[in-house]
């Protein structure tokens, strides 16, 4: 059953297509891919982006909900970003928007983790911060990133893609309503 509120589908509503579609996703990736890890990478991206990455993070939505004690991060997004916008809800730009956004805090941690341990003499820790090079990660990770960039995509298309269709729906059912001929309480014409 669809559930709606206003002229958007509920979070539950997301949460069972997102679910439902799931194995159909990851079984097209492993064919098209011809890959189990390819299948397991779109398969995972898509149910981290429909559960906890999508354009909904601009709200106090379910997904901003499950982040639980990390979900602070979000506040400058949610206050940047308005809701169903181009820039939340865009195909592609909306999913960079928020890899970008992520990536930025998840940089920040990397460079601080690497400020405290030389401040405190982990000196064994330096080494792996600055040989994770982000150039050679995408040479030897290239085609799996652009598999876990796919993932984030469709969940995110998946999402935006309800919210237009209910939408529509709304639209065309009210335009419809308007049209029909006034009846009287027998449910004759006048």
């Amino acid at each position: 059953m669809l559930h709606l509120y206003g002229s958007m589908p509920l979070g539950s509503t997301h949460d069972r297509i997102i679910l439902w579609t799931a194995p159909s996703i990851t079984l097209a990736a492993g064919l098209l891919g011809s890959s189990t890890t390819v299948a397991l990478a779109v398969g995972s991206a898509y149910l981290f982006s429909g559960l906890m990455f999508s354009g909904d993070l601009d709200t106090y939505s379910r997904q901003y909900q499950r982040w639980l004690f990390l979900r602070w991060i979000w506040l400058p997004y949610r206050k940047w970003m308005r809701h169903r916008s181009f820039w939340s809800h865009g195909p592609i730009v909306g999913t960079l928007v928020r890899v970008l956004y992520l990536s930025l805090w998840i940089g920040g941690g990397g460079l601080l983790w690497a400020w405290l341990g030389s401040l405190w003499g982990w000196w064994l820790w330096q080494p792996w911060v600055w040989r994770s090079d982000l150039w050679q990660l995408l040479q030897v990770h290239g085609e799996l990133l652009f598999w876990v960039a796919v993932g984030l995509e469709l969940g995110a298309m998946n999402h935006s893609l309800s919210d237009w269709m209910v939408s529509r729906w709304q639209r065309w059912h009210r335009r419809r309503q308007r049209r029909r001929p006034l009846t009287g309480q027998l449910g004759f014409r006048r």
